[in-house]
């Protein structure tokens, strides 16, 4: 299978033309890849960068990598956000205003700490990110990796 680096669709190998979009398939020119894997490694750490120099549409490489770090940068933020929620809920939820206590503090200690082991999950998908930029590799981060933002 090859990753479209237009629109990231997964196409069979051998194709001529992107069965979604209509580019040439073509796999990433290693020119490309040599000259701007430490911008594509920057994507997933500063995913802004190569949106503010622009390196992203001088190269295709680039351009995937930003796209799957906003991806990335966007699922952390929306967690961030659910998260919060979350914890205030069950807080409010385990709160007794008339003595001021909690009634399960325990259990939200425990509820709060495996939420917040799940903030492992977008810092392991970083990482794996990072390690297929400076391979030269344009495998999707999974779950999240089929969504395409960056143009």
């Amino acid at each position: 299978m090859t990753t479209c680096l237009n629109c990231g669709v997964q196409a069979p190998d051998g194709i001529s033309h992107c069965p979604a979009c209509g580019t040439p398939a073509r796999p990433p020119v290693a020119d490309d890849v040599q000259t701007n894997k430490g911008m594509a490694v920057l994507a997933y750490i500063l995913f802004f960068v190569p949106l503010i120099t622009g390196a992203h549409k001088n190269s295709p490489y680039v351009r995937y990598h930003t796209n799957q770090g906003t991806v990335l940068f966007l699922t952390a933020v929306g967690w961030g956000i659910l998260y919060a929620i979350l914890t205030a809920v069950i807080t409010a939820m385990l709160f007794n205003p008339a003595t001021w206590t909690y009634s399960g503090l325990g259990l939200t200690g425990v509820i709060t700490m495996i939420l917040g082991l799940l903030w492992l999950i977008p810092a392991a998908l970083c990482v794996l990110g990072i390690v297929h930029a400076a391979t030269g590799k344009t495998k999707p981060l999974p779950v999240i990796g089929r969504f395409n933002i960056v143009k």
